[in-house]
C-alpha cells in the first residue's frame, strides 16, 4: 500500500494534536515532520479565516511543496474560495465538520487528483466559472482551456498524425494558417514542438 504523506498545518498546538491523531489512525497515511514536507502529497492546513497570512502560507507551500491542498476552516467566503483556489486547494472542510471520517475522505480525494467542497461553495464555483466564460472567455473566442476552437482543432488532428499539408485539407485551411495557429499557441503556453505540444494539450484534458 502506498502511503500518503501529509504535510499539516494548524494554528496551535492543541488543533494540530488533534487533526495529528485523526490522521495517524490511518495506516495508508504517513504524517511528516516540518522540515520534511516538501515530499508531501497532500498539504493539510487548519486555520480560522482566510486571513493575508494564511493566503501568504499557501503561496509558499504552493511553490515549496507543489501538493494539493486540504483546507479546514471556520468560515469562508466566495472571493477567498476563488483565492484559495489560486492557492492549489482542492478540499474545503468546515471546521464544525471535520470528523476523522471526513478528513481521511478529503484527503483522498486530494491525494487521488480529485476534489471536496461543501455545495454552496460548488454553486458558488459554478457562477464563477459561468462569468469568467462570458465575461472574458468568449468576447476572446477562447475556450475554458484557454485555447481558441481553431487552436484545439489543429492540435486534435496532429495527436492524429496529421501533418501540416493534411490538416489544411480537413480544416479548409491554407498551410500558412495551420502554421500561424500552432505557432501562435506554442509561442503563448512556450511549448517547444510539435509533440510537446500534442503531449501537453492530452495531460491537460484539452483534446
Amino acid at each position: 500500500m502506498e502511503q500518503i504523506r501529509i504535510a499539516l498545518h494548524a494554528p496551535d498546538p492543541l488543533t494540530h494534536a488533534g487533526l495529528a491523531g485523526h490522521l495517524r489512525q490511518r495506516p495508508d497515511v504517513v504524517l511528516l515532520p516540518e522540515a520534511d514536507r516538501a515530499r508531501a502529497t497532500v498539504f493539510v492546513c487548519a486555520v480560522e479565516r482566510l486571513s493575508v497570512d494564511v493566503v501568504a502560507v499557501l503561496r509558499r507551500c504552493a511553490v515549496e511543496i507543489g501538493a494539493p491542498v486540504v483546507l479546514i476552516t471556520t468560515e469562508i467566503t466566495e472571493q477567498e474560495l476563488l483565492t484559495a483556489v489560486e492557492c492549489r486547494v482542492v478540499a474545503v472542510l468546515p471546521r464544525q465538520l471535520a470528523t476523522a471520517e471526513r478528513l481521511a475522505h478529503s484527503v483522498l480525494a486530494a491525494a487521488s487528483g480529485g476534489g471536496v467542497m461543501p455545495p454552496n461553495l460548488v454553486g458558488e464555483l459554478l457562477k464563477h466559472i459561468e462569468r469568467l466564460q462570458r465575461d472574458v472567455l468568449a468576447p476572446n473566442n477562447l475556450t475554458s482551456s484557454g485555447l481558441t476552437a481553431r487552436e484545439i482543432d489543429v492540435l486534435r488532428l496532429m495527436a492524429e498524425g496529421l501533418d501540416t499539408n493534411e490538416i489544411a485539407g480537413e480544416l479548409c485551411y491554407s498551410e500558412r494558417t495551420v502554421k500561424n495557429i500552432f505557432y501562435g499557441l506554442t509561442g503563448r503556453l512556450k511549448l517547444r514542438n510539435r509533440s510537446h505540444a500534442v503531449a501537453y494539450a492530452l495531460r491537460a484534458g484539452m483534446i
